[in-house]
């Protein structure tokens, strides 16, 4: 299976919907690992991170973003919380929206980060780890 869909600038709060696309995206990739249960992980499947557009998103999946190798901060955060998930060692690690910060880049107003939260408040941030240059 392979779901991919782009949003494009429309001046709505991202916020609103932002979290229910996280958790969606999530549960995708947690019934694909269900059903997929040796697929490498992220950080050894020779994942990297790699900026999209400003002002342009593409949404992958995990095994479209194993098939590519790369992911932007929603791509690999999705990816890694449904590892956890599957794997049982974090049974509730979720993606969150952690910064926002206002971004001149392409005209975009603000500049959105997506790490994991583990249990106890604990944050994994795959893009950094996986090659996002900078500070979120």
């Amino acid at each position: 299976m392979r779901v991919g869909f782009e949003i494009s600038g429309s001046g709505t709060d991202s916020r609103a919907w932002l979290q229910p696309m996280l958790d969606a995206l999530t549960a995708i990739n947690l019934l694909w690992l269900d059903a997929n249960p040796s697929a490498p992980s992220i950080y050894s499947g020779g994942v990297r991170y790699v900026a999209e557009l400003p002002g342009r998103e593409q949404w992958r999946d995990l095994p479209t973003v194993l098939a590519s190798g790369v992911g932007d901060c929603e791509d690999l955060a999705t990816a890694r919380a449904a590892e956890l998930q599957a794997r049982g060692v974090r049974a509730r690690a979720v993606p969150r929206v952690v910064s926002t910060r206002p971004n001149a880049v392409g005209g975009v107003s603000e500049l959105i980060h997506i790490v994991v939260r583990l249990p106890g408040g604990r944050i994994e941030d795959p893009s950094s780890a996986l090659g996002m240059p900078g500070p979120a």
